[in-house]
Protein backbone atom coordinates (compact mmCIF):
# COMPACT_ATOMS: atom_id res chain seq x y z
CA UNK A 1 0.00 0.00 0.00
CA UNK A 2 1.51 3.17 -1.16
CA UNK A 3 2.70 5.62 1.85
CA UNK A 4 -0.04 7.87 3.43
CA UNK A 5 2.17 11.26 3.30
CA UNK A 6 2.70 10.18 -0.20
CA UNK A 7 -0.82 10.61 -1.45
CA UNK A 8 -0.98 13.94 1.27
CA UNK A 9 1.75 15.23 -0.64
CA UNK A 10 0.27 14.61 -4.05
CA UNK A 11 -3.50 15.39 -3.35
CA UNK A 12 -1.92 18.88 -1.63
CA UNK A 13 0.11 19.49 -4.77
CA UNK A 14 -3.25 19.96 -7.52
CA UNK A 15 -5.05 21.44 -4.60
CA UNK A 16 -2.74 24.31 -4.17
CA UNK A 17 -1.66 24.46 -7.80
CA UNK A 18 2.53 24.24 -6.66
CA UNK A 19 4.96 22.46 -4.71
CA UNK A 20 5.27 25.51 -2.00
CA UNK A 21 1.76 25.78 -1.46
CA UNK A 22 1.75 22.18 -0.73
CA UNK A 23 4.32 22.38 1.81
CA UNK A 24 3.47 24.83 3.23
CA UNK A 25 -0.36 23.59 3.44
CA UNK A 26 1.02 20.36 5.11
CA UNK A 27 3.65 21.98 7.16
CA UNK A 28 6.18 19.58 5.63
CA UNK A 29 9.87 20.92 3.95
CA UNK A 30 9.64 21.20 0.04
CA UNK A 31 11.95 18.88 -0.37
CA UNK A 32 10.18 16.57 1.77
CA UNK A 33 6.78 17.38 -0.91
CA UNK A 34 8.93 17.00 -4.02
CA UNK A 35 10.31 13.33 -2.87
CA UNK A 36 7.15 11.76 -1.80
CA UNK A 37 5.64 13.21 -5.36
CA UNK A 38 8.70 11.33 -6.84
CA UNK A 39 8.08 8.31 -5.19
CA UNK A 40 4.81 7.75 -5.85
CA UNK A 41 4.86 8.08 -9.44
CA UNK A 42 7.80 5.94 -9.11
CA UNK A 43 5.73 3.24 -7.79
CA UNK A 44 2.90 3.90 -10.30
CA UNK A 45 5.21 4.05 -13.32
CA UNK A 46 3.48 7.44 -14.36
CA UNK A 47 3.80 10.83 -14.51
CA UNK A 48 0.93 12.69 -12.05
CA UNK A 49 2.33 16.37 -12.52
CA UNK A 50 3.34 18.67 -14.41
CA UNK A 51 5.98 20.73 -12.81
CA UNK A 52 7.27 24.68 -13.57
CA UNK A 53 8.89 27.24 -11.39
CA UNK A 54 5.76 28.18 -10.64
CA UNK A 55 3.13 25.89 -10.62
CA UNK A 56 2.29 22.80 -10.83
CA UNK A 57 -0.53 20.80 -12.51
CA UNK A 58 -2.06 17.44 -12.52
CA UNK A 59 -2.02 15.24 -16.18
CA UNK A 60 -4.52 13.68 -17.50
CA UNK A 61 -3.88 10.72 -15.11
CA UNK A 62 -2.75 12.43 -12.56
CA UNK A 63 -6.01 14.14 -12.32
CA UNK A 64 -7.91 10.82 -12.89
CA UNK A 65 -5.73 9.26 -9.91
CA UNK A 66 -6.47 12.59 -7.78
CA UNK A 67 -10.13 12.31 -8.29
CA UNK A 68 -10.25 8.50 -7.07
CA UNK A 69 -7.70 8.65 -3.94
CA UNK A 70 -9.38 11.85 -2.39
CA UNK A 71 -12.44 10.53 -1.41
CA UNK A 72 -10.71 7.28 -0.15
CA UNK A 73 -7.83 9.35 1.54
CA UNK A 74 -10.78 11.00 3.30
CA UNK A 75 -12.22 8.30 4.28
CA UNK A 76 -9.47 6.47 6.00
CA UNK A 77 -8.87 9.98 7.89
CA UNK A 78 -12.15 9.70 8.76
CA UNK A 79 -12.01 5.84 9.92
CA UNK A 80 -9.28 6.84 12.31
CA UNK A 81 -10.62 9.70 13.57
CA UNK A 82 -13.88 7.11 14.49
CA UNK A 83 -11.28 4.58 15.85
CA UNK A 84 -9.37 7.43 18.17
CA UNK A 85 -13.16 8.83 19.45
CA UNK A 86 -14.19 5.09 20.30
CA UNK A 87 -11.25 5.05 22.06
CA UNK A 88 -11.12 8.40 24.33
CA UNK A 89 -14.80 9.07 24.93
CA UNK A 90 -15.47 12.57 25.66
CA UNK A 91 -18.25 14.81 27.61
CA UNK A 92 -19.05 18.19 28.69
CA UNK A 93 -19.92 21.61 26.86
CA UNK A 94 -18.47 22.52 23.77
CA UNK A 95 -19.01 26.15 23.11
CA UNK A 96 -18.67 27.31 19.79
CA UNK A 97 -18.82 30.72 17.91
CA UNK A 98 -19.29 31.10 14.01
CA UNK A 99 -20.85 33.03 11.43
CA UNK A 100 -24.31 33.63 11.46
CA UNK A 101 -24.53 32.27 7.41
CA UNK A 102 -21.48 29.27 7.65
CA UNK A 103 -22.78 27.65 10.39
CA UNK A 104 -26.10 26.71 8.63
CA UNK A 105 -24.41 25.06 6.01
CA UNK A 106 -21.40 24.17 6.49
CA UNK A 107 -21.14 23.77 11.00
CA UNK A 108 -24.27 22.34 11.80
CA UNK A 109 -23.86 19.36 9.78
CA UNK A 110 -20.39 18.49 11.19
CA UNK A 111 -21.26 18.89 14.85
CA UNK A 112 -24.81 16.80 14.23
CA UNK A 113 -22.14 14.01 13.07
CA UNK A 114 -19.98 14.75 16.00
CA UNK A 115 -22.46 14.46 18.62
CA UNK A 116 -23.96 11.54 17.19
CA UNK A 117 -20.73 9.79 17.94
CA UNK A 118 -20.44 11.61 21.34
CA UNK A 119 -23.43 11.10 23.07
CA UNK A 120 -21.76 12.70 25.86
CA UNK A 121 -20.90 15.90 24.47
CA UNK A 122 -23.03 18.87 24.67
CA UNK A 123 -22.59 21.55 22.15
CA UNK A 124 -23.62 25.83 22.85
CA UNK A 125 -23.31 27.38 19.40
CA UNK A 126 -23.34 31.35 19.27
CA UNK A 127 -23.85 33.13 16.21
CA UNK A 128 -22.82 36.36 15.64
CA UNK A 129 -20.42 38.64 13.03
CA UNK A 130 -18.40 40.09 15.05
CA UNK A 131 -15.47 38.40 16.47
CA UNK A 132 -15.83 37.36 20.06
CA UNK A 133 -13.39 37.49 22.83
CA UNK A 134 -12.87 33.71 23.34
CA UNK A 135 -11.50 33.88 26.79
CA UNK A 136 -13.52 36.59 27.60
CA UNK A 137 -16.88 35.32 26.72
CA UNK A 138 -15.62 31.48 27.94
CA UNK A 139 -15.68 30.12 23.89
CA UNK A 140 -13.72 26.70 23.49
CA UNK A 141 -13.39 27.60 19.88
CA UNK A 142 -14.84 30.02 16.92
CA UNK A 143 -15.01 29.59 13.40
CA UNK A 144 -13.08 32.68 11.47
CA UNK A 145 -12.66 33.66 7.75
CA UNK A 146 -10.23 35.71 6.79
CA UNK A 147 -6.82 36.33 7.65
CA UNK A 148 -5.93 35.77 10.92
CA UNK A 149 -4.02 39.29 12.37
CA UNK A 150 -1.27 38.03 15.31
CA UNK A 151 -2.67 36.98 18.04
CA UNK A 152 -2.56 34.75 21.13
CA UNK A 153 -4.78 32.29 19.47
CA UNK A 154 -4.10 28.50 18.47
CA UNK A 155 -5.69 28.77 14.64
CA UNK A 156 -6.00 25.31 12.27
CA UNK A 157 -6.59 26.19 9.13
CA UNK A 158 -9.74 24.47 7.51
CA UNK A 159 -9.52 25.72 3.77
CA UNK A 160 -9.75 28.74 1.77
CA UNK A 161 -12.46 30.14 0.11
CA UNK A 162 -13.19 33.02 -3.10
CA UNK A 163 -13.83 36.28 -2.71
CA UNK A 164 -16.05 37.53 -5.76
CA UNK A 165 -17.90 40.41 -7.20
CA UNK A 166 -21.65 39.74 -8.47
CA UNK A 167 -24.82 41.53 -9.35
CA UNK A 168 -28.24 40.41 -10.54
CA UNK A 169 -28.91 40.08 -14.50
CA UNK A 170 -31.63 42.82 -13.95
CA UNK A 171 -29.41 45.37 -12.77
CA UNK A 172 -26.53 44.49 -15.78
CA UNK A 173 -29.13 45.21 -17.93
CA UNK A 174 -29.96 48.46 -16.91
CA UNK A 175 -26.15 49.66 -16.35
CA UNK A 176 -23.95 47.00 -17.72
CA UNK A 177 -20.87 45.35 -16.54
CA UNK A 178 -17.89 46.28 -15.01
CA UNK A 179 -14.62 45.69 -17.26
CA UNK A 180 -12.31 46.83 -14.94
CA UNK A 181 -12.23 47.05 -11.14
CA UNK A 182 -11.90 51.24 -11.50
CA UNK A 183 -15.09 50.64 -13.23
CA UNK A 184 -17.22 50.53 -9.77
CA UNK A 185 -16.88 53.87 -9.42
CA UNK A 186 -19.67 54.63 -11.90
CA UNK A 187 -21.61 51.79 -10.58
CA UNK A 188 -23.59 51.10 -7.65
CA UNK A 189 -22.42 48.48 -4.51
CA UNK A 190 -24.41 47.07 -1.95
CA UNK A 191 -22.46 48.16 1.58
CA UNK A 192 -22.34 45.84 4.23
CA UNK A 193 -21.45 47.85 6.95
CA UNK A 194 -20.08 45.39 9.13
CA UNK A 195 -17.09 44.75 6.96
CA UNK A 196 -14.40 46.53 9.09
CA UNK A 197 -13.63 48.44 5.19
CA UNK A 198 -17.29 48.47 3.79
CA UNK A 199 -16.73 50.91 1.30
CA UNK A 200 -12.96 49.37 0.64
CA UNK A 201 -13.18 46.51 -1.84
CA UNK A 202 -9.35 44.70 -2.73
CA UNK A 203 -8.76 43.20 -6.14
CA UNK A 204 -5.63 42.61 -8.07
CA UNK A 205 -4.75 44.48 -10.71
CA UNK A 206 -1.02 44.41 -12.24
CA UNK A 207 0.10 41.95 -10.08
CA UNK A 208 -0.43 43.88 -6.94
CA UNK A 209 -3.16 44.18 -4.10
CA UNK A 210 -5.26 47.35 -4.81
CA UNK A 211 -7.82 48.31 -3.03
CA UNK A 212 -11.19 50.44 -5.08
CA UNK A 213 -13.60 52.95 -3.03
CA UNK A 214 -16.95 51.88 -4.01
CA UNK A 215 -20.20 53.65 -2.57
CA UNK A 216 -24.01 53.04 -3.05
CA UNK A 217 -27.54 54.18 -1.90
CA UNK A 218 -28.02 51.40 -0.22
CA UNK A 219 -26.28 49.93 3.02
CA UNK A 220 -26.74 47.08 5.33
CA UNK A 221 -25.73 44.92 8.37
CA UNK A 222 -26.41 41.60 7.49
CA UNK A 223 -25.07 39.53 5.08
CA UNK A 224 -28.46 37.84 4.15
CA UNK A 225 -29.75 40.76 3.66
CA UNK A 226 -26.89 42.17 1.24
CA UNK A 227 -27.23 39.26 -0.92
CA UNK A 228 -30.99 39.77 -1.23
CA UNK A 229 -30.55 43.32 -2.11
CA UNK A 230 -27.98 42.19 -4.80
CA UNK A 231 -30.48 40.00 -6.18
CA UNK A 232 -32.98 42.56 -6.62
CA UNK A 233 -30.93 44.61 -8.28
CA UNK A 234 -29.87 47.17 -6.00
CA UNK A 235 -26.69 47.29 -6.62
CA UNK A 236 -23.03 45.06 -6.96
CA UNK A 237 -22.35 42.57 -4.31
CA UNK A 238 -19.01 41.55 -2.66
CA UNK A 239 -18.33 38.61 -0.39
CA UNK A 240 -17.57 34.94 -0.68
CA UNK A 241 -18.60 32.74 -3.14
CA UNK A 242 -19.97 30.47 -0.28
CA UNK A 243 -22.52 32.74 0.49
CA UNK A 244 -24.05 33.30 -3.03
CA UNK A 245 -23.50 30.06 -4.71
CA UNK A 246 -27.23 28.74 -4.78
CA UNK A 247 -27.96 32.21 -6.47
CA UNK A 248 -25.51 31.91 -8.61
CA UNK A 249 -26.22 28.44 -9.80
CA UNK A 250 -30.29 29.44 -10.14
CA UNK A 251 -29.15 32.02 -12.20
CA UNK A 252 -30.23 34.90 -9.77
CA UNK A 253 -26.98 36.90 -9.41
CA UNK A 254 -23.68 36.55 -12.05
CA UNK A 255 -20.21 37.09 -11.37
CA UNK A 256 -17.78 40.12 -12.81
CA UNK A 257 -14.48 41.00 -12.65
CA UNK A 258 -12.87 37.67 -11.62
CA UNK A 259 -9.78 37.88 -13.35
CA UNK A 260 -9.20 40.31 -10.43
CA UNK A 261 -10.08 38.38 -7.75
CA UNK A 262 -7.36 38.45 -4.57
CA UNK A 263 -6.08 34.91 -3.72
CA UNK A 264 -8.50 33.07 -1.66
CA UNK A 265 -9.08 33.98 2.04
CA UNK A 266 -8.71 31.20 4.65
CA UNK A 267 -10.75 29.81 7.41
CA UNK A 268 -9.46 29.06 10.51
CA UNK A 269 -10.78 26.82 13.70
CA UNK A 270 -8.94 29.28 16.40
CA UNK A 271 -8.79 28.13 20.35
CA UNK A 272 -7.30 30.20 23.22
CA UNK A 273 -3.66 29.00 23.31
CA UNK A 274 -3.10 29.76 26.91
CA UNK A 275 -3.33 26.90 27.95
CA UNK A 276 -3.57 23.40 26.04
CA UNK A 277 -6.95 22.38 24.27
CA UNK A 278 -9.53 19.75 26.01
CA UNK A 279 -9.99 16.71 24.47
CA UNK A 280 -13.46 17.91 23.20
CA UNK A 281 -11.89 20.65 21.30
CA UNK A 282 -9.14 19.19 19.43
CA UNK A 283 -11.32 15.84 18.95
CA UNK A 284 -14.01 18.76 17.17
CA UNK A 285 -11.51 20.25 15.52
CA UNK A 286 -9.43 17.50 13.77
CA UNK A 287 -13.43 16.12 12.67
CA UNK A 288 -14.67 19.03 11.25
CA UNK A 289 -11.15 19.72 9.46
CA UNK A 290 -11.55 16.23 8.00
CA UNK A 291 -15.28 16.81 7.48
CA UNK A 292 -14.85 20.25 5.73
CA UNK A 293 -11.54 18.30 3.29
CA UNK A 294 -15.10 17.03 1.33
CA UNK A 295 -16.01 20.43 0.44
CA UNK A 296 -15.61 22.49 -2.94
CA UNK A 297 -15.59 26.33 -1.87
Amino acid sequence: MDRIDDLEAFLAVVDKGSLTAAARAQRRSLQSISRSLTALEGRLGVELVHRTTRQSTPTEEGLAFYRRVKPALAEIHAAKLDAIHRRNEVSGVLRISSSVLFAPIYLVPAIAAFMDRHPKIEVELVLSERYVDLVEEGFDLAIRIGEMPDSDLRARRLGSLRAVVYGAPRYFAKHGKPKHPRDLAHHQCVIRTVDRQAHQWRFRIGGKATTVKVDGRFRVDGSAAAHAAAVHGLGLGFGPLWQIRKFVDEGALELVLVDYELPTIPIHAVSPASQAPLAKTRLFTEFLAAQLKRERW
